[in-house]
């Protein structure tokens, strides 16, 4: 929990404070003025005895006890500054501007590392530094400009980029769009997006706290406590947005296998958000859409009705509605045939429901009111209203406003004649409402919005794997892949059905074992790490002949150690695997198996442990889930099967860290079963 002194501080000191408004110091101190802040505020400038009004000290050792202090002095005079606030004044909050600190070199770097210490040491703590300050309902402790009307309800917004931070306020305001707490984190030398966040789940408070959180976010160094307190929120009703910024995988490794090739620091970035239920956004736009629909009421069904009186931004946001997986029903029936003759002729109410561009606040209503009373197949309201500029349309959107207040569906309002229609939006926004000027960034983040999963990550189950088995295999292997044996133990240990195998070093014992297990067979070479690429596979051998010209073949590859023979086994070959990554532990992957798992990337990837439900989730996304569903009257496979192997996979690597990779590829799927008839591990110590 970040310290009262910073949050809600009683005194403030503007350390560098100007009469200069250009400067962060002036800036800063202007707003805190023109604020809410209430309490006592210092400025300390040597060469000034009055800075805008307010008495102005020589030096930090002059000053009052102070709870909070803003530094916009030069780097270099920070560490004497913090250390005299500490020790001498009782200082536990600290916001630092300036620059010159880590983003700019190791020097700096160490000089924010030894004043966060300081600032550790007397239990205080510390926004940037190079950052553009903190706005709460409080203070308004910002150098920049808009300053937006907080309103309790509105965004709790954490970024790691100053900039970042304004540019969103001003996409957004103009919106409609409110903020309740502004946090921007800089450099993040000791109080991250993760710390704030946690304040902010610590502090919850159901009837006062925003129940929407946006974060902006360019280093993630803390996963484990983003997942805790961003998963705790949602729990307890909050919704949460989030851009990641930084997640191109330029220095891509050179992976040895399926799921090393397929994972990356962006897909982790993916699967903890779908874990914690973070809306994931791509941009300022994204970001600033799916807030405002937070702000909306709950949609609890993808069913819309798209309402309008312009059919070309009707068309477009049918699209992009479809396309990301919500559904614009066609309405017919009594009650559709009913509201049809309320409206002018030519209209349709087919969906879109289109009453043309004659249509009247009095119509409106009464389109709405049917969607909302007599249309169950509609579980929310798009209204696109716009003006030609040749009346005003302040009737229709006071209407729309009391609708919204009446509606238990939620209604969306796409107000788009931002200058034809300027004062009615603006009546509109003073109403505490949010317009939406794009349809379609509009309908995309709807079908974002409503297709983010929430979990209960505290809802893992029992374990269900041997985990003294598991230790003791691993505790005796050496680095690198795992032996045939050592593989078949663990996959034993974990739980996970793996066809019948065995490994052979010669030729007799090759047809020995194949008569045993029954033609038809597969070898397999045992060595080379990719065998189906330098002819390591031979599939369907029928007979001892074949057995024995196989296995003299394959024992001629290079780096070939023995071959290893399998019963032939069918079904859809499917694909899982594991992958340890930086920071954010292990990825479980799930896909299309075979040669089409990087030929498609067609992949679903979630963080160990896996629950049963995101297992689910993450199956039931495949684009190749028909497949596995059943397709034209052909068999499904036991999707509980694959499940129960996902999490097993999930619970052993989380019981053996030191497994850094991991496929099972191909599981054979059919509706009996899910099996495993290859299968590699690597591990690292």
């Amino acid at each position: 929990m970040l310290a009262r002194e910073l949050t809600e501080p009683r005194s403030i000191a503007v350390i560098g404070g100007s009469n200069n408004l250009h400067k962060p110091g002036g800036k800063i101190l202007q707003n805190l003025l023109q604020g809410s802040f209430s309490g006592d505020l210092y400025v300390v400038n040597p060469r000034e005895d009055m800075v805008q009004g307010v008495k102005c000290y020589p030096d930090p050792g002059s000053l009052p006890p102070t709870d909070l202090a803003i530094l916009a002095i030069a780097a270099r005079f920070c560490e004497e500054t913090v250390e005299i606030m500490v020790r001498e004044k009782g200082t536990k909050g600290f916001i630092i501007l300036s620059a010159g600190f880590g983003e700019e070199s190791k020097e700096g770097a160490e000089l924010e590392n030894r004043i966060a210490g300081i600032i550790d040491s007397a239990g205080g703590n510390l926004i940037g530094p190079n950052c553009i300050g903190v706005i709460t309902q409080q203070y308004q402790g910002v150098f920049t400009s808009p300053v937006p009307v907080l309103d309790p309800k509105g965004c709790d917004f954490i970024s790691g980029s100053g900039a970042t931070a304004v540019f969103i306020m001003e996409a957004g305001m103009p919106n409609g769009l409110t903020f309740s707490s502004v946090y921007s984190v800089g450099n993040s030398a000791q109080t991250g997006v993760e710390d704030v966040l946690q304040h902010l789940d610590e502090t919850y408070d159901p009837d006062s706290s925003s129940r929407v959180k946006l974060l902006y976010i360019e280093n993630i160094d803390k996963p484990d406590l983003l997942l805790k307190h961003a998963s705790s929120l949602v729990r307890k009703g909050c919704r949460i947005a989030a851009i990641k910024a930084g997640t191109s995988d330029a220095g891509s490794r050179a992976a040895s296998s399926h799921t090393g090739a397929l994972a990356s620091p962006d897909i982790a970035v993916g699967a903890l958000f779908r874990k914690a239920g973070i809306v994931r956004c791509h941009s300022r736009g994204e970001l600033v859409a799916v807030a405002s629909v937070f702000l909306h009421g709950e949609l609890k069904g993808k069913r819309m009705a798209v309402i309008t009186h312009a059919g070309g931004p009707a068309v477009m946001l049918t699209d992009a509605l479809e396309e990301g997986g919500m559904e614009v029903p066609n309405i017919t029936g009594r009650a559709a045939d009913e509201l049809l003759e309320q409206l002018h002729p030519g209209s349709s109410v087919s969906n879109p429901i289109d009453f043309l561009a004659t249509g009247t606040a009095e119509q409106l209503g009464t389109i709405i009111d049917y969607c909302e009373n007599e249309f169950g197949e509609i579980d929310g309201m798009i209204v696109i209203f716009g003006s030609p500029g040749l009346f005003s349309v302040h009737d229709v959107y006071l209407l729309l406003h009391e609708k919204m207040k009446t509606c238990s569906k939620p209604i969306f309002p796409v107000l788009p004649s931002v200058v034809n229609g300027k004062e009615e939006i603006s009546a509109f926004l003073s109403y505490g409402r949010i317009n939406f000027p794009d349809e379609v960034i509009l309908g995309k983040s709807l079908a974002r919005v409503y297709h983010t999963p929430r979990f209960d990550v505290r809802d893992d189950g029992p374990l269900v794997v041997n985990v003294e088995r598991i230790r003791t295999v691993t505790a005796a292997a050496a680095n690198g892949y795992l032996s045939p044996a050592q593989v078949q133990a663990l996959l034993d240990a974990a739980g996970i059905p793996r066809a019948d195998e065995a490994v052979v070093t010669t030729r007799a014992d090759a047809v020995l074992k194949a008569e045993e297990f029954g033609f038809p067979v597969v070898l397999k070479v045992v060595g080379p790490v990719h065998k189906s690429d330098i002819g390591g596979v031979a599939l369907d051998i029928q007979d001892p002949t074949q057995v024995s010209g196989e296995y003299e073949r394959m024992m001629q590859i290079e780096d070939a150690e023995s071959v290893l023979i399998q019963p032939m086994l069918s079904g859809t070959e499917l694909f899982a695997g594991a992958k340890l990554e930086n920071k954010f532990g292990h990825l479980i992957l799930c896909g299309m198996g075979g040669i089409f798992v990087e030929a498609l990337k067609d992949v679903k990837a979630g963080l160990a442990p896996l629950t049963t439900a995101e297992a689910d989730h993450m199956i039931k996304s495949l684009q190749g889930y028909p497949v596995i569903d059943g397709i034209r009257g052909q068999d499904g496979i036991d999707e509980q099967a694959y499940i129960n192997i996902l999490v097993r996979l999930s619970q052993l690597v989380s019981t053996a860290p030191e497994i850094i990779e991991m496929d099972l590829n191909p599981l054979l799927g059919t509706k009996d079963g899910v099996i495993a008839v290859d299968a590699r591990i690597k591990i690292e110590k």
